[in-house]
């Protein structure tokens, strides 16, 4: 694994680490206008990385595998793979959801004896979280060195600056709470931090199995893409539509999406 490549897939969690950093710069936590439209830049993000950097090119290297059938029979063979990928992601998430602790952002810091506990499990559920995006990262990496037309370095790259664009805002809520919950600086920082930690760890496995994974990328890119929609539908969204400011979110979409597309679509 070359050098450059190796800092592409650290980008991803450059973003957290560096929104974590913000517990360093900032007094008080995040004001609701800030969150609101963080959230919903990072909806966008997220959501135009799924379709034009994971799900499209799902749906072109499973038409052109050359496999599927001539006819209806063959486009319904072709769209099987983005279909079904995208569907087992959701429930892998729901799965997740199930078994891991639903902590929003903006919920009271709970006493002295139960910090550690609330730390491990806000750690935990963001960490499990991650493991969807590095998947996405690595596996678009892996399709762009297998020599697929569909996918490109430069469109990997995108997709990873893209999702260290969602990082940066989500590392920076979480470690922000935590500061004010009684962590210090550092422990809050570190907790942020390392939740992003898996993203690199989760590529490189991607890469390295890229070889015997190949036939299956395409489950594999949509399988990423449909993980990361559920983020947005059942974490991001709600938190930007409830209360105050929500139009913030919406005009934090709009940019947030807009923006991965253009940097899709240029360096794709």
């Amino acid at each position: 694994m070359n050098t450059s490549l190796l800092i592409a897939l650290l980008v991803p969690f450059a973003g957290t680490v560096l929104g974590a950093a913000c517990v360093f710069l900032l007094k008080d936590n995040l004001s609701k206008r800030v969150q609101k439209g963080l959230l919903g830049f990072a909806s966008g993000v997220m959501v135009a990385a799924a379709v034009w950097s994971l799900l499209i090119p799902a749906l072109e290297m499973a038409a052109g595998s050359g496999t599927a059938a001539s006819g209806f029979a063959g486009k319904m063979a072709g769209a099987l793979p983005a279909a079904g990928g995208f569907l087992i992601g959701m429930l892998f998430l729901l799965l997740l959801d199930r078994i891991t602790p639903h902590i929003h952002l903006d919920d009271k810091p709970e006493g002295p004896r139960s910090g550690i506990s609330r730390t491990a499990k806000l750690a935990l559920a963001v960490t499990l979280h991650n493991i969807p995006e590095g998947m996405a990262v690595g596996v678009a990496f892996a399709g762009a060195l297998s020599g697929a037309d569909v996918m490109s370095v430069a469109g990997a790259s995108a997709l990873a600056i893209g999702i260290a664009i969602q990082n940066f805002p989500e590392g920076a809520i979480i470690s922000m709470p935590l500061k004010n919950s009684g962590r210090t600086r550092l422990q809050a920082f570190l907790v942020g931090a390392m939740s992003g930690a898996v993203e690199p760890l989760g590529a490189i496995a991607m890469i390295l199995l890229a070889s015997i994974l190949t036939p299956l990328m395409p489950w594999f890119l949509s399988f990423a893409a449909g993980a990361m929609m559920y983020v947005v539908i059942e974490e991001l969204i709600p938190e930007t539509a409830e209360g105050e400011h929500s139009n913030l979110g919406t005009i934090g979409f709009a940019a947030g999406f807009a923006l991965m597309m253009v940097l899709d679509v240029v360096f794709g």
